[in-house]
């Protein structure tokens, strides 16, 4: 089985507006439309057997109609899992999880760099506390967020302080624990029981026409370098994602199937894992 733990859609009435305004500030190509459509046809062409979505609530307001409608995807199947999206403003945080967890949601998708808070803000304490005590998985976008590289709110330091301050919680740290700072991840987060996702982590990026990018700012990880980092991890801690639509699910996975891991460790990190941390038979 694969499952690619980190992906994103948009409702079909404004994904193409979506995904071009994100497309703009990163710089970069998308691989679908951003619709649920688009990525059910990536996973066919690919061979994944199932996607999480991971949506983002920027504002709180937007939290109880993500919730509504991550409820209402999973209830079709396709293949798509959603988790809930929770924002360190809303006022009823704590009854929100509970209704999350009411609601059948897995887990929930925070992202310090577009809430704007820190990592280790009580906020996001006393989420990460109360997703623990009711099992919901937390995802974090980990490390430098390429729209906004200034930006170092969930650096693997912060996210490392988080955890040392609350009881035991699920967390899966995104881009194999902090987007471009993977020695700082390394440093922070291999003594932790922090589950990693390979999401924008493996592969080439695809920039867009004069992005001004260089080759340092598009270098991602190489094979040697990402074997290192699932050794030191423990290749039990480790998640197939790909960030789709920023990363094609088919390129993803060629890529890993070409790094210099054994059988047993391409086929935990493919989905394996995933089985296990998402309770899927």
């Amino acid at each position: 089985m694969i499952i690619d733990f980190h992906t994103h859609t948009f409702p079909d009435a404004f994904a193409a507006k979506t995904v071009a305004a994100l497309s703009r500030v990163s710089r970069t190509k998308p691989f679908t439309d951003g619709t649920a459509a688009a990525l059910r046809a990536s996973m066919e062409r690919a061979g994944v057997d199932h996607s999480v979505l991971l949506p983002v609530a920027t504002k709180a307001a937007q939290v109880a109609g993500i919730n509504n409608a991550a409820a209402e995807l999973n209830s079709k199947g396709e293949g798509l899992i959603s988790f809930g999206g929770i924002h360190p403003d809303f006022p009823d945080w704590s009854a929100e999880l509970d209704r999350m967890v009411q609601l059948g949601l897995k887990g929930v998708k925070i992202h310090p760099v577009y809430q704007k808070a820190e990592q280790d803000d009580i906020r996001y304490l006393r989420i990460l506390e109360r997703a623990g005590e009711l099992g919901l998985i937390v995802v974090t976008h980990t490390g430098i967020d390429i729209g906004y590289p200034d930006e170092t709110q969930c650096s693997p330091e912060k996210l490392r302080s988080a955890i040392r301050q609350v009881g035991p919680v699920k967390i899966v740290a995104a881009h194999m624990g902090g987007w471009k700072q993977w020695d700082e991840a390394l440093e922070q987060l291999a003594d932790t029981d922090v589950f990693v996702d390979t999401s924008f982590s493996i592969g080439i990026m695809e920039p867009i026409p004069d992005s001004g990018y260089s080759s340092e700012e598009l270098q991602l990880l190489t094979g040697e370098q990402f074997v290192a980092m699932v050794r030191a991890y423990g290749v039990h801690r480790v998640l197939f994602g790909t960030d789709s639509p920023w990363s094609g699910q088919q390129e993803s996975l060629a890529w890993l199937r070409t790094a210099p891991l054994t059988a047993t460790e391409r086929t935990a990190i493919l989905g394996e894992n995933a089985q296990k941390l998402l309770g899927i038979s």
